[in-house]
């Protein structure tokens, strides 16, 4: 029935006047994600919930209704509880709509949607009667086949490994001392640079305090030797499950080091039993069991196909509360899950609508150097589309961000998210406002006192800024910004000679130089100028005035 309706409901939408321009454009589909996943049609009101997920209010509100939740196609369950208004998509369905020529959703009606949700109830009904055991006569097999295995003794946590294994994944992800704070320029925004990182700090990090149990799997049938992976999930999730701490502090290390040493099982055991098993965790009161459950699921977010399923499983929230409140190590890795997170497109805006910028703008300043370090690249990641960008302007992140930057505490960092503010109008406004232009300049005539890495990111935050904006050049020009940036260009590596030459070309084509250069009040005083050149010089003045 779900599906007869969603089928309806698109041939109805698409019925468009007789124009053949019109006719040939209300063909389009809408984008996947417009579309209430329990209804299947436009969202009329779309509102988010807790992991990151957008339904339509009506679909939510039937559910609640019928005391019915839903599995969804990835095999999550969505929670309830807490809806937000989802301004941002609904913006975006209208403008679509416009685009496409297509008609705005209308409210929905509750009975329709009655009919939908009663089908789904039946038809997961039906599907748990049908489905057969959790364990498979292949399972039980393989259970009876390692019994007879020896018990494997594993004497150090998961992240803890060997020094030529950490030393090849320091290589893979990294080519120089560096290059976690490097820039290249995007194809997509030239303005924009982008850090090579793409792994949390804490995940390159040796073993914790945390995480030095020593675990004996004689209790667990050999899971180091077992080739069945459903197995060693259901293994894995009894001990995070049961009621004795010990077991889940384990299990939970155990879990790390299989997910630290082996890619193949992230994707494996990043099941929805086993999720939510660890999403109890993470907001336990035992500081170990919870660092050790972040910390796993950081191992899981390195898979790209795991990072929208985590999101979407509920965790963000957690990983707020544990970066607001969490010790100092479970910090470290709940700032690193959010930066992993975070690099998935589809993540973004929910992690922003979910509250995440104001707690890594915090972050920025704690005392912990990997903390610091995966809360501004969360941050940069987050501020790559536009919704983001503004939250972080009206949260004050401006000043917060040029303060940082003025005392250099991460200055290199920060700066790749100040270049992000500047590609936007309200980012830009506010970093001019904020007398950026001079902070930025100031640094530069440091020289050789600041690393190569912060200048080139400098003179990346100028070249945004002098997009587009009328105010910059007087800035710049109070600031003095030519001489450096002529030393820049003359000294400055490869990346930031080419932004230096273009951002003083930029200045060199500005119209209103040549009002700029006549000192208008000597000259009144010479008497060298009639009074028709005068108004009209004074007018150019004024008009130049209103971009200030």
């Amino acid at each position: 029935m779900g599906g007869n309706g969603k089928h309806r409901w698109i041939f109805s939408f698409y019925q468009r006047p007789n124009s053949s321009s019109s006719s040939k454009q209300s063909k389009t589909l809408p984008p996947h994600e417009f579309l209430c996943p329990i209804s299947g049609s436009l969202m009329f009101d779309p509102v988010v919930i807790p992991s990151g997920q957008s339904f339509d209010r009506i679909s939510i509100q039937v559910c609640r209704d019928l005391g019915f939740t839903p599995t969804l196609q990835d095999g999550s369950t969505p929670d309830f509880s807490t809806i937000i208004p989802n301004l941002a998509i609904k913006t975006t369905i209208l403008a679509w709509c416009r685009d496409h020529h297509a008609q705005d959703p209308a409210p929905p009606d509750y009975s329709s949607v009655e009919k939908i949700v009663l089908s789904k109830i039946q038809e997961q009904t039906s599907s748990r009667l049908t489905s057969g055991p959790d364990i498979r006569v292949s399972e039980r097999e393989l259970l009876k086949a390692v019994a007879e295995n020896p018990p494997v003794l594993f004497s150090h946590a998961a992240t803890e490994i060997s020094p030529s294994v950490n030393s090849r994944l320091l290589c893979s992800t990294s080519t120089s001392s560096s290059s976690d704070e490097s820039v290249i320029v995007t194809a997509s925004s030239p303005y924009t640079p982008l850090p090579l990182a793409t792994r949390p700090a804490c995940f390159s990090a040796s073993g914790s305090s945390s995480s030095s149990t020593e675990i004996t799997l004689s209790e667990t049938p050999n899971l180091k030797s077992q080739s069945s992976s459903s197995l060693e999930e259901q293994e894995l999730v009894l001990k995070l499950k049961s009621s004795d701490i010990f077991e889940q502090e384990t299990g939970l290390v155990l879990l790390r080091k299989i997910t630290r040493t082996k890619e193949e099982a992230r994707v494996s055991l990043c099941s929805p039993r086993l999720l939510s098993a660890l999403r109890s965790l993470i907001t336990s009161r035992y500081s170990v069991v919870q660092t050790n459950a972040i910390a796993s699921l950081v191992n899981l977010s390195l898979e790209k196909s795991n990072k929208v399923v985590i999101v979407r499983s509920g965790f963000v929230p957690l990983l707020i509360d544990a970066l607001k409140a969490g010790s100092s190590e479970a910090q470290e890795h709940a700032a690193g899950a959010l930066f992993s997170l975070a690099l998935e497109d589809d993540n973004k805006m929910a992690i922003g609508v979910l509250g995440a910028l104001q707690p890594l703008l915090h972050a920025l300043r704690s005392e912990s150097e990997r903390t610091q370090h995966d809360s501004a690249l969360a941050l940069y990641h987050l501020s790559l589309i536009q919704s983001n960008r503004v939250k972080l302007v009206k949260l004050g992140a401006v000043l917060t961000l040029l303060s940082m930057v003025k005392s250099g505490d991460s200055a290199s960092r920060v700066l790749l998210v100040l270049c992000n503010l500047a590609a936007c109008p309200e980012g830009k406004s506010a970093m001019l406002d904020a007398n950026a232009v001079a902070i930025l300049v100031g640094m530069l005539r440091e020289g050789e006192l600041v690393c190569k890495v912060t200048r080139e990111n400098c003179v990346a935050a100028l070249f945004a800024l002098s997009h587009g904006s009328m105010r910059f050049k007087g800035l710049a020009k109070e600031a003095r910004a030519v001489e450096v940036l002529r030393e820049v260009e003359e000294r400055g590596s490869e990346r930031a000679k080419d932004k230096a030459k273009r951002i003083l070309q930029i200045m060199r084509d500005r119209k209103e130089d040549e009002a700029d250069e006549i000192d208008w009040e000597a000259a009144l005083e010479s008497g060298g100028l009639s009074r028709t050149r005068y108004r009209a010089g004074k007018d150019d003045l004024a008009a130049n005035s209103t971009d200030f």
